[in-house]
């Protein structure tokens, strides 16, 4: 049995947190180190007993409270050379002793976990997404993707829970207050994923193991929950999917959610 907790997934800041039968860890570590610690005594998980931090690249809505919580708490950290390499401020921060290099595309375990990190196109210095498994139960981690690849898809085929990214909308990004720029990075292939494409890709798992999906990464400024759920809905429903074969909700920004047994 795999236990799955959103403390915060949005443009300002990610943590999630993953438990099976034997060990405990969190994926990025985006806001500060005392939310973290708050957001775990809340769920009555002690940060001392966690096992790992997983990282998916250096942006600072990913890393932020990193360095500071995994020094206080003497958590090891799972991250490739390149994303390390790429955030000084937080390397300097952590023992060496406590990085554990992982290579993007291959496999490793921590405990009963076992973990594949991929590659996905977004514009860091090598930025992947997550499967775990405890030989029950997989989870995916895929968000900050440019655009849906068929090799991610296939990565996530045996998924039975996702969070996957739904970042933005986009005629509301076109009629946004951001620079040109920005929208264009944002939207470009190694940007955001926006709601359609979330959608498509719930569909595309649907005919899988899929059975209960979590949006997540929402822009603050170009999304709102009630949006991205509908439109991922609307998908489901252009696909031929009776929307109660499928368990979705959406991330909440600022308050961690409740624990979701996979």
């Amino acid at each position: 049995m795999l236990n799955f907790c959103s403390l915060y997934s949005g443009s300002s800041g990610n943590s999630l947190f993953v438990q099976s039968d034997n060990t405990k860890i969190l994926i990025d570590c985006g806001v500060s180190a005392k939310k973290i610690e708050t957001a775990l005594n809340g769920l009555e998980i002690d940060p001392n007993t966690l096992d790992g931090i997983l990282i998916t690249h250096e942006h600072s809505d990913h890393v932020q409270g990193l360095g500071v919580f995994a020094k206080k708490f003497n958590v090891p950290i799972f991250v490739n050379n390149k994303t390390l390499d790429a955030m000084p401020k937080q390397k300097e921060k952590i023992e060496n002793c406590k990085i554990h290099n992982i290579s993007v595309g291959e496999n490793f375990e921590i405990n009963d976990l076992k973990i594949k990190s991929f590659s996905i196109p977004h514009d860091a210095a090598n930025p992947c997404g997550f499967t775990i498994t405890d030989n029950t139960k997989t989870i995916g981690i895929a968000t900050d993707i440019g655009h849906m690849t068929k090799e991610i898809l296939k990565t996530l085929e045996p998924s039975d829970f996702i969070l996957l990214e739904s970042n933005y909308e986009p005629e509301i990004l076109k009629c946004s207050s951001y620079p040109y720029i920005l929208k264009q990075r944002i939207a470009g292939p190694n940007g955001h994923l926006p709601n359609e494409e979330a959608g498509k890709t719930i569909s595309y798992l649907l005919k899988n193991n899929l059975k209960t999906a979590m949006l997540g990464h929402l822009s603050k400024e170009n999304n709102f929950p009630e949006l991205a759920y509908k439109s991922v809905v609307e998908e489901l429903i252009s696909n031929n999917y009776d929307e109660n074969s499928l368990q979705l909700s959406v991330a909440s920004r600022d308050i961690p959610g409740k624990i979701i047994q996979i």
